[in-house]
């Protein structure tokens, strides 16, 4: 049984319990979202477990009906006019590479939502398991912003086009459909998923094998449903492979009409309504992730969210902020308001690489793993000053 919690009122808890080590996201209220005491307690609890020889397994986890839904999106329109929101991004990506190249055993246990950067800390996993509950969705284009916190990498090396569709119509998958994809490694039924994080905690070990042993005792196959888009990949390829957002709308306007294809038109209704400017670099973004590494593509989101953040061409992830989450008339007004609108020129502008101080610093050699942090780099004096 895990211990009572040192402090139950904290963003993040850190349990030790005998050789594992678990993880709770403690902000049910809001959905566990993602904040920069979130992300700051998250790497501290985990660069001190990878140096602990006593730490064999960490297990993920988040409190109420959500894993986690993504970023805070009122902390960063609240911080859209003075850089405040620098040190979450920085830190965020930062952690990202970390959870990817973890060297100890890490478990998710994803009940409910889990959206855009909540992903990232059960994608990346070497077990990660979902219930009939569990809603994944990547919808940052739809307001503006793009496919982050390394999923241009994930999503770009799924099966034929599916990340392009997941990425710019924020489509959602289920527990199952996780599974299937391998964006999740088992599906647990909800009701034995509490039994389960027992078993991991008297497992007392981070041994691989045994973990999946553990796991698959309670774990169900699973299919997609006959409805699922899974069963429609031909028409996703056909459509998604499209060399520009325009070609790609077009091309899944005339599979519309065709007999069987009638959920076509509440994704396209939803793909109309999204950012022009969040869609294209979106996409942009995924098939560079395609040649990328993950350092790569990390390096690069991160100059995408702060240029964004930062509404170097466009203002759009405020405005589709505010029309979801602040006075959620769900009626934002982009500028520009159509793809034609967003030229390459600028697309490009926000690509650009950062002078070299800038950027996010992944470290290269094994023996500092855990440098390059945010207090360490020049970005603490620059808060404020854009």
């Amino acid at each position: 049984m895990a211990q009572e919690p040192v402090n139950p009122g904290e963003v993040v808890l850190g349990e030790e319990i005998k050789h594992a080590r678990l993880i709770t996201l403690n902000r049910p209220r809001q959905l566990n979202v993602i904040s920069s005491k979130v992300v700051y307690l998250l790497s501290q609890f985990l660069e001190k477990w990878e140096k602990d020889d006593d730490a064999k397994l960490v297990i993920f986890k988040g409190a109420g009906r959500a894993f986690c839904a993504g970023g805070d999106l009122r902390m960063f329109y609240e911080g859209r006019s003075d850089d405040s929101c620098l040190e979450v991004v920085y830190r965020m990506y930062w952690l990202c590479y970390h959870i990817h190249t973890y060297k100890k055993t890490m478990v998710a246990l994803v009940h409910g939502i889990v959206m855009g950067g909540g992903g990232a800390m059960v994608v990346p996993l070497k077990f990660s398991v979902v219930t009939e509950k569990t809603v994944f969705a990547v919808p940052e284009a739809s307001i503006g912003l793009h496919t982050d916190c390394s999923f241009s990498y994930i999503l770009s090396r799924l099966p034929g086009y599916l990340g392009e569709y997941l990425a710019l119509t924020g489509a959602r998958l289920n527990g199952k459909e996780m599974v299937a994809t391998g964006l999740a490694t088992h599906f647990v039924p909800s009701e034995k998923l509490q039994e389960l994080e027992k078993r991991l905690l008297s497992l007392d070990s981070g041994d691989e094998n045994k973990v999946r042993s553990v796991i698959e005792e309670f774990s169900a196959a699973v299919q997609p449903d006959e409805e699922s888009v899974l069963n429609k990949l031909s028409t996703i390829n056909k459509c998604f492979c499209g060399d520009s957002v325009e070609e790609i709308i077009k091309s899944f306007e005339s599979e519309a009409g065709i007999e069987g294809n009638a959920w076509i038109a509440a994704v396209l209704k939803g793909l109309k309504r999204s950012s022009p400017t969040g869609l294209k670099i979106t996409l942009r973004s995924i098939r560079e992730g395609r040649k990328q590494t993950l350092a790569e593509c990390l390096k690069k989101e991160f100059r995408l969210t702060m240029n964004l953040l930062r509404s170097v061409i466009s203002g759009d992830v405020y405005e589709g902020i505010r029309a979801l989450s602040i006075d959620k008339d769900n009626a934002p007004k982009w500028n520009p308001s159509t793809l034609e609108e967003v030229t390459s020129d600028n697309v490009d502008l926000v690509f650009q690489p950062f002078s070299a101080e800038l950027e996010l610093k992944i470290p290269a050699e094994e023996s500092c793993r855990w440098d390059g942090k945010y207090e360490n780099s020049v970005y603490p004096n620059l808060q404020g000053k854009n």
